[in-house]
C-alpha cells in the first residue's frame, strides 16, 4: 500500500468536506469548504474517499499499477485542498537586474525585464500578487497548483543567468555563478 496514501487527513475546525457522485470522471467529486474559499477535486475510478469522524480516508479498490500510482497523488491533492482553504499558499519571487521591475496593471502583471517591450501576464482568478519595492513578488492563493504554476510561468520569462545572476528567481534560490572568460595578455 502507498505510504503517502494510507495516512489519514485531519479535518480541522471550520472546514467542511463533502463527497458527491459525478464529476469529470463520472465517479466522485470531493469538495472542501473553509474560511478562505472552496475547492473541488474530481477523483478517478479505482480510488474511494470517505469521511470518518474528523478524518478523510483515501482507499484504492484494486491493485492495478495505474490505481496504485494515483492513490498517493489523490491523498496529497485532497490534503493540499484542506490546507489551502484554511491558510493560503505563498510563493515568493525576486527580480535581480538593473532596471528590472514589476507592476500590477489592473488584472495584469507588467514586467520590465530589459526586453524591447514590457511583458504583460494576466493574473489568474483566485490568485493575489503583492509587489514590494518593485522587485519582490508575493503570489498567494488557496490552490497550491495554481500558485506554483503561475510562479513558474513568471520565472520562465527570464530565468537567472549564470554569469551576472540577472533574472527572476525564487526567494532564497541559489544561482550557481560561472566565471567569465579570462583575459589573455599578449606581451611581446
Amino acid at each position: 500500500m502507498s505510504r503517502v496514501g494510507k495516512s489519514p487527513i485531519k479535518i480541522e475546525e471550520g472546514i467542511q468536506v463533502t463527497i458527491e457522485k459525478g464529476g469529470q470522471f463520472n465517479h466522485i467529486k470531493v469538495r472542501v469548504k473553509g474560511p478562505k474559499g472552496e475547492l473541488a477535486q474530481d477523483v478517478r475510478k479505482g480510488i474511494e474517499v470517505e469521511v470518518q469522524g474528523q478524518e478523510i480516508i483515501v482507499k484504492r479498490t484494486s491493485e492495478l499499477k495505474t490505481v496504485r500510482s494515483l492513490h498517493g497523488l489523490y491523498r496529497s491533492l485532497i490534503a493540499n485542498m484542506v490546507i489551502g482553504v484554511k491558510e493560503e499558499f505563498i510563493k515568493e519571487l525576486e527580480i535581480v537586474g538593473v532596471g528590472f521591475r514589476a507592476n500590477t496593471n489592473g488584472n495584469n502583471l507588467e514586467l520590465s525585464l530589459g526586453l524591447t517591450h514590457p511583458v504583460l501576464i494576466p493574473i489568474p482568478d483566485g490568485l493575489k500578487v503583492d509587489i514590494k519595492d518593485k522587485t519582490d513578488l508575493k503570489i498567494s492563493g488557496i490552490d497550491k497548483e495554481k500558485v506554483g504554476h503561475f510562479a513558474a510561468k513568471i520565472r520562465e520569462i527570464k530565468k537567472p543567468e549564470p554569469y551576472k545572476g540577472k533574472g527572476i528567481r525564487y526567494k532564497g534560490e541559489y544561482v550557481r555563478r560561472k566565471a567569465g572568460k579570462a583575459a589573455i595578455s599578449t606581451k611581446e
